[in-house]
Order: C-alpha cells, then structure tokens, then sequence
C-alpha cells in the first residue's frame, strides 16, 4: 500500500533520512519508532507528499506519491496549523472545503470522545486540547491511510486513553494507520507493527505478537537494546 525504495533527504550537511526501502500494508496499526533525531518525521513528510526526497521514491498503490495520494491520505504534523483567529467549528468547516472524505458527523463524534467544544477558539487551547483537535480533524477524513506525528505528545493518561479507543475502532482492513512516537509504551498497547529508525536508518521492522512469541521480549526491551541512550534533535 505505501512503499518506500531507497528514500533519502539531506538538509545541507545532515542526512536526516538515509536510504529507507519500507513497505507497509493495509489492514495494520504501525508504530514507527525512534529517538529524536532518527527521521521519523522526515520520512513521514515525504511520504506524505509535503517533503521532496533527495532521492528515492515513495508508492502509493503501485503509483508514485502525487495528487491522487494525497486525496486518500490524512496526514498530521507535530506542529500546530490552525489560524489563530479560527475556532475548533472553523477548522472542520476549512476541512470539509478542501477534503471531500471529510466526515462531519464524525467530527462531532470524536469533539464528544474527546470532550472538546466546536465554539472553542484555537488561540485559547491548550496543548493537549490543541492534540485532540489536531486528532479530530485528522480522523474525521475517510481516508487510505492515516499519519500521526507524534499524537499523545501532551496529552494526559485519560486522553491517552480516549485517542487509543478511537484509533482501535478506526482500524480496518483496507486502511492503514502509522503513527510515530518515543511514547513506546502507549503504541504498544495498540500497534501491530513497529518500524525502528536510528540516525535516519531503518534498524529493524516486526510484527509486535511474533517478536514476543519467539524472544519473550516487549517492544519497550527491544527499544532499549536498540537505542540505549540515544538521543539528537527531530528530524
């Protein structure tokens, strides 16, 4: 469903994203996984469309990543992009002008779970309700593929909770849903699949259930063999 060959991005002398060949299919909750600084946001960026790759190339059902691909997927950054002057009701309202999958009644739906109100103004969130939103919008849209940049960063364990139930019901057979965190306990509790990036590399791809079958080991003491004490700024 979403492949990668070889991808690569280098911002002047760093190489942020370095020769990533992934393929992740429909029907599974991923966690791409890694320290700051490990390309887990740059190689969802390209992937996403908003980011071109130094080299490579990304595939969306079979076809390079462009226009058609970004129709069907629902991307969503770590950083806010609401205009102040908007309030929660005029973020759906500026989604649903330019995404045609976009569910209104399942915006109010996730605003309920997440106990957020429409007449809210952006300006006045706090972070962790500004992540909910961000949440919100995103999860209203029907589409292929969902992308969560980092989703429970400032969010509380009751909200954790509530974003978890509502991407478990989300899943589907025919979508695909990655998300990318350090939170590696929280995407364990949900995912199915993890993607392990160190420096821009892959380092490793399981299936969450196999790798405890056959080394008794959790994603979370997997995580701590691969990184140790790593560290870095995001890319």
């Amino acid at each position: 469903m979403l492949k990668s060959e070889a991808l690569t991005k280098v911002f002047g002398s760093k190489t942020a994203v370095d020769h990533v060949s992934l393929n992740l299919e429909a029907g599974h909750i991923c966690a791409m996984l890694g320290p700051n600084g490990s390309g887990k946001t740059t190689w969802m960026k390209m992937a996403a469309g908003l980011c071109k790759p130094t080299s490579g190339q990304v595939f969306f059902d079979g076809e390079p990543i462009g226009v058609k691909s970004r129709a069907s997927v629902a991307y969503m950054s770590t950083e806010p992009y609401f205009y102040t002057w908007m309030t929660i009701r005029d973020v759906a309202k500026y989604y649903a002008d330019f995404f045609a999958d976009f569910s209104m009644e399942r915006f109010r739906d996730l605003l309920r779970r997440f106990e957020l109100e429409e007449n809210l103004k952006t300006k006045t969130l706090s972070s962790g309700m500004m992540a909910k939103a961000k949440i919100a919008v995103t999860m209203a849209r029907d589409a292929r593929i969902w992308m969560l940049d980092e989703p429970f960063n400032g969010i509380d364990l009751v909200a954790r909770d509530q974003i978890k139930s509502a991407i478990i019901e989300s899943a589907a057979p025919d979508k695909l849903l990655l998300m990318s965190s350090h939170l590696v306990e929280e995407m364990e509790s949900i995912a199915d699949r993890a993607v392990f990036l160190r420096k821009g590399q892959l380092i490793k791809e399981v299936d969450i259930e196999t790798e405890r079958a056959e080394t008794g080991c959790s994603i979370a003491d997997e995580y701590r063999r691969i990184y140790g004490a790593q560290g870095g700024e995001e890319a």
